[in-house]
């Protein structure tokens, strides 16, 4: 009898839940359930759609049993640096508000009026990003001070998401770095930061690292979806279980975690903390077994999303895509495509850029910055999408270079997991870019990485190192080379 483990990975966009079991020593993945993951707009804010990605997380669950495919454990990862806040009664409080909504405008310097940016980096390690947890705290405590004095619990996204199925509160550690509240050192939520911040101590509890086991479902999921597994923490940091499934050969490989964002770093046994790191963008994250994902957030394929969505005359009506009829619908490849045919356009543009982080509009986001640097603005389809591109490339490319520089390795690869990995052009484009080979794959590299930490528990695999052979053996992993 197969024994399955199940991942639920909750992406920006979408979730899916994907079964996995071992076979003759080689992974084998069943995508059963897949469903939307949607923002609305709630008292001002911007917000994730809590009931509606519950009741997609239930209705995987229930497939699941219904296909009388039973997993033995259950993982579960989201992105990071949201949350949820519980009164005493483990009610939510306020809605679960999505980071790119703009409430953390200036919360920066009320952060910085406490701690200066310098203190902050050497004690956390973690890029200073607007939309980071302690930013979005200090803007709560400024606009909303009542729910904070009500808190009785802090849960991240899949924290909270794990409490629903259990019961059971875990604030669970590499989702918990995304915060810019841990301790890089320490491993352990910064009190006296968080007591310098003004900001309520109960809510910080001992932190649970990977492969800790929660607990059962609750008995009226059971009853809902038809059996009952142990529900065990991944690293729930999707980034930290899309790092996991890199099927990296030695430890001169640059890892690209390639989706929504372009998360571009190695994996570090301690974290690297200075002012050099710093000054370079660069962030450390807890991942399991002690590791430190050492990355830069890049915008990644957001900027492409969000242009085909403009051309394809997508608008959101109460949370839903809504489609301008008998236009031309653009598709991700279709995009590329037009991107090589306009190979001799030559703006690019900075894609970190806070301007791209949520523009009303990408397309002109793009060609204003081009306008701004004095650069020639992109007229077509085909101009537009080779900027981006080209952009990409060679933001991937600056930062190796950083990366050599702050750890002092020359490297020998790009390997890039995630559904980004399928973008042959971008391929192309970072192999040359930066002059390394170009290792594509696996696709599904959050939900393995996820699978990983429960096979590993389960007793599947020895290591990682074993775990990752594995990965090289079971999934296509495609070269490029510039």
């Amino acid at each position: 009898m197969r024994k399955y483990y199940l991942a639920i990975d909750v992406g920006a966009s979408s979730g899916r839940h994907i079964l996995g079991h071992v076979q003759a020593g080689r992974i084998i993945l069943e995508e059963v359930y897949r469903f939307e993951n949607r923002q609305i707009h709630q008292n001002g804010c911007d917000c994730w759609d809590m009931d509606n990605l519950w009741q997609g997380i239930l209705a995987g669950l229930k497939s699941c049993g219904d296909q009388g495919k039973i997993p033995t454990t259950v993982g579960l990862d989201t992105w990071g640096v949201d949350f949820a806040l519980l009164d005493g009664r483990d009610n939510l409080l306020g809605s679960a508000v999505a980071y790119r909504d703009l409430r953390t405008q200036g919360a920066d310097r009320l952060v910085e009026a406490l701690i200066s940016q310098e203190e902050l980096y050497a004690r956390t390690g973690i890029q200073k990003q607007s939309f980071n947890t302690v930013y979005q705290l200090m803007a709560l405590k400024r606009d909303h001070p009542e729910q904070l004095e009500r808190a009785e619990s802090l849960l991240m996204i899949p924290d909270y998401l794990g409490f629903l199925l259990t019961g059971e509160k875990r604030q669970e550690y590499t989702e918990a770095t995304t915060s810019g509240l841990v301790n890089a050192e320490k491993k352990a939520w910064d009190k006296e930061l968080i007591a310098r911040l003004g900001l309520p101590e109960r809510l910080f509890g001992e932190l649970s690292m990977p492969g800790t086991m929660v607990g059962s479902l609750r008995p009226g999921i059971q009853e809902l979806v038809g059996f009952d597994a142990m529900v065990v923490l991944p690293a729930s940091h999707d980034t930290g279980s899309a790092f996991l499934a890199v099927p990296a050969r030695d430890d001169k490989a640059v890892y690209i975690s390639s989706g929504t964002w372009s998360l571009l770093g190695v994996e570090n046994g301690a974290p690297l903390s200075g002012e050099a790191s710093r000054l370079a963008g660069f962030t450390n994250e807890g991942g399991a077994w002690g590791r430190f994902r050492y990355l830069q957030n890049i915008m990644g394929l957001w900027m492409i999303q969000s242009i085909r969505r403009e051309l394809n005359g997508v608008a959101y009506v109460e949370g839903r895509e809504s489609r301008a009829a008998g236009e031309k619908k653009w598709s991700f490849p279709e995009l590329g495509q037009a991107a090589r045919e306009a190979a001799d356009f030559p703006s690019v543009v900075d894609v970190n850029q806070e301007r791209f982080l949520s523009p009303d509009s990408m397309t002109e986001a793009v060609k204003q910055a081009c306008r701004d640097t004095a650069q020639p603005a992109p007229e077509t389809v085909g101009q537009l999408m080779q900027c981006v591109y080209r952009s990409l490339a060679k933001c991937y490319r600056n930062a190796v270079e950083k990366l050599s520089g702050l750890t002092g390795k020359a490297y020998t690869s790009v390997n890039i997991v995630g559904g980004g990995c399928q973008d042959s052009y971008l391929n192309e484009l970072t192999a040359r870019a930066t002059g390394l080979p170009v290792f594509a794959g696996p696709v599904e590299g959050t939900a393995i990485g996820n699978l990983l930490v429960q096979m590993i528990h389960g007793g599947e695999f020895a290591s990682l190192r074993e775990a990752r052979d594995s990965i090289r053996e079971s999934f296509e992993i495609k070269e490029v080379r510039g």
